[in-house]
């Protein structure tokens, strides 16, 4: 089997930690030129074979401390992402939405990061025959979209292809906020990825297209699950930006 990438080092004190649990990841090929306008400056899509992808990630989340020790809750979130990178090389995450059910969290993060986060009714949920559901109802600040997904988790993948690592092993996150783009690294121990089928989905392309994205109108190229893992993150430093 081949080993998944492990994170790098930290590179500061960790200022966040939070446990993931019941991961799914869908995601849509794009051509780069499509999603370039959504990125924050001084970042451009990351390509893997010449195209850029679209996700929709979803997942509950638990043991959210500030510092190490200041508990600021649980939620689920289901979040509409991007794939990017700076001109260090650093490869990231740009999210275009982020739905919870937690409205301090959301301000929190909204205050201090920038990060698009909304107030949302979410929820997810594991049905008797081992599906997962996922589904989340905005109320703040945006139109109220809606939308849900159901998924089956398989066998646990024993090779992890290009495009697995490409969508899930992401140590940081690019974001804009007061005038300026910042990197934030991410590390948690490596994915186990399953295979996992689609069930069911209703208002996928309500959230993409909400975020900005074109209307997919297929399928999701790619679905994957993960039973969890617990991250960490810290500040990494302001993104050069041209001029």
């Amino acid at each position: 089997m081949t080993p998944p990438p492990v994170a790098p080092p930290l590179p500061g004190p960790v200022l966040l930690t939070q446990g993931w649990h019941d991961v799914a990841f869908l995601h849509w090929a794009l051509p780069p030129e499509a999603v370039e306008h959504l990125l924050p400056t001084g970042t451009r899509p990351d390509v893997l074979n010449g195209v850029t992808y679209a996700g929709i990630v979803a997942f509950g989340v638990t043991g959210t401390r500030l510092l190490g020790t200041v508990p600021v809750g649980s939620f689920t979130e289901v979040n509409v992402r991007l794939y990017s990178v700076d001109d260090d090389g650093r490869r990231g995450v740009v999210f275009l939405s982020m739905d919870a059910d937690s409205a301090h969290n959301v301000a929190a993060a909204r205050l201090l990061a920038g990060l698009p986060y909304a107030w949302s009714d979410a929820s997810v949920r594991r049905a008797a025959d081992g599906t997962v559901g996922y589904a989340c109802r905005r109320r703040w600040p945006r139109d109220r979209v809606s939308g849900g997904v159901w998924v089956r988790p398989g066998a646990r993948k024993s090779e992890q292809t290009d495009p697995d690592v490409f969508v899930t092993a992401r140590w940081g996150l690019h974001t804009r906020h007061l005038g300026a783009t910042h990197w934030v690294r991410i590390a948690h121990r490596p994915w186990e990825l399953h295979h996992a089928t689609l069930v069911a989905a209703h208002g996928c392309s309500a959230l993409l297209t909400a975020a900005g994205l074109p209307d997919p109108r297929e399928p999701p190229s790619s679905v994957l699950w993960a039973p969890g893992a617990v991250a960490s993150v810290a500040y990494g430093g302001r993104v050069r930006t041209a001029g």
